[in-house]
C-alpha cells in the first residue's frame, strides 16, 4: 500500500468543517463544482442547484464538525471532502471528491489520514461505510484502506425516482474495519510515512 507514484500527502490537506478555514466562503464555487451534479446517486439530496445554494452548504458545513474539507496545498483549491458521523465508539464515514482529481490519490491518503485519526487519537472501536454496488471507485478505496465488506443490502435504499416517480432502489454493500485491523499499526504499510 504505497501512494501513486510521483504523489506526495503534502499535495493536499485536511480541515475539519469546525475549523474557520475549512468551508469559507471563498471555497464554495469549488463545492458547487462537485455538489452540482453529483456522481453518485447517495449524494443526490445534497445536490446544489446554484452558486447560492453552494454558499449556503459552505457555511451550513463550516458550522458543524462532520465534514473534513480536503484541499490542494498551494493553491488551498477544495478537491473534496470525507465525512464522519459519530455513534458511540463507532463511526460512519464516506467521501466525494470533485471528479477531475480522480485517480490522483487524494480520496485515499485523506481517508487513510482519517482514519487513523479516528483509531488512533479519537479511540474509535469500528469504521464503516455504505456504497452502492455502482460504485466502483468507492468500492476499490474501501478494499484498498482494508476495510471489509460485510455483505449486500438488495433494494436497501433510493436516492432518485423513475420517470413516473417510483423509487429505484439499489444494491448497498456495507464494508467496515475494527480498531485491531487498521493496517497503519504497521507504519511500513503507511502511504503517509
Amino acid at each position: 500500500m504505497s501512494p501513486r507514484k510521483g504523489h506526495r500527502h503534502d499535495d493536499f490537506s485536511c480541515h475539519r468543517s469546525s475549523d474557520p478555514s475549512s468551508f469559507h466562503r471563498q471555497r464554495w464555487p469549488a463545492l458547487f463544482a462537485y455538489l452540482h451534479r453529483p456522481n453518485a446517486s447517495c449524494f443526490v439530496s445534497i445536490a446544489v442547484a446554484d452558486e447560492a445554494a453552494a454558499e449556503a452548504e459552505a457555511r451550513k458545513r463550516a458550522a458543524g464538525d462532520e465534514y473534513v474539507a480536503v484541499c490542494r496545498t498551494g493553491t488551498d483549491e477544495l478537491i473534496g471532502d470525507l465525512f464522519a458521523v459519530r455513534e458511540g465508539d463507532t463511526v460512519s464515514v464516506g467521501w466525494h471528491f470533485n471528479p477531475v482529481h480522480a485517480g490522483a490519490g487524494y480520496a485515499f491518503e485523506a481517508a487513510w489520514a482519517l482514519f487513523d485519526g479516528l483509531f488512533g487519537r479519537h479511540g474509535v472501536r469500528r469504521i464503516y461505510a455504505y456504497v452502492e454496488d455502482s460504485n466502483v471507485r468507492s468500492q476499490r478505496l474501501c478494499e484498498r484502506l482494508g476495510m471489509r465488506r460485510e455483505g449486500l443490502f438488495l433494494d436497501f435504499v433510493s436516492f432518485i425516482n423513475d420517470a413516473e416517480g417510483h423509487p429505484i432502489f439499489e444494491n448497498t454493500f456495507q464494508y467496515a474495519m475494527l480498531s485491531r485491523e487498521w493496517p497503519a499499526r504497521n507504519p511500513a504499510l503507511s502511504p503517509l510515512s
